[in-house]
């Protein structure tokens, strides 16, 4: 999780808390929290690096969209994570 973007590591959150986990629905969840336009050219290399690295899976729902969830090993690592800022953040 260290060698991840912030980028790459809100993808992950986003995946894990969207019903609808597809390119669009991602993108769309992005937009809102950035307040600002995310680029094609910016999500989906950015979904395939989730892919290499056995965070993410990617299946297709139909010949134009791909779904994303989390792999167990993206689960482990965003619990991981999460315990690991509440160590410093206590809200």
């Amino acid at each position: 999780m260290n060698d991840l973007t912030g980028f790459q590591r809100d993808l992950l959150y986003v995946i894990a808390g969207l019903d609808e986990q597809h390119g669009l629905a991602i993108k769309d969840e992005l937009e809102t929290y950035y307040e600002a336009e995310v680029h094609h050219g910016r999500l989906y290399p950015n979904l395939d690096t989730l892919v290499e690295k056995g965070l993410v899976d990617k299946g297709e729902i139909d010949k134009r969209t791909n779904s994303y969830a989390l792999t167990r090993r993206g689960r482990r690592e965003l619990e991981a994570r999460r315990e690991w800022e509440n160590q410093y953040v206590d809200l």
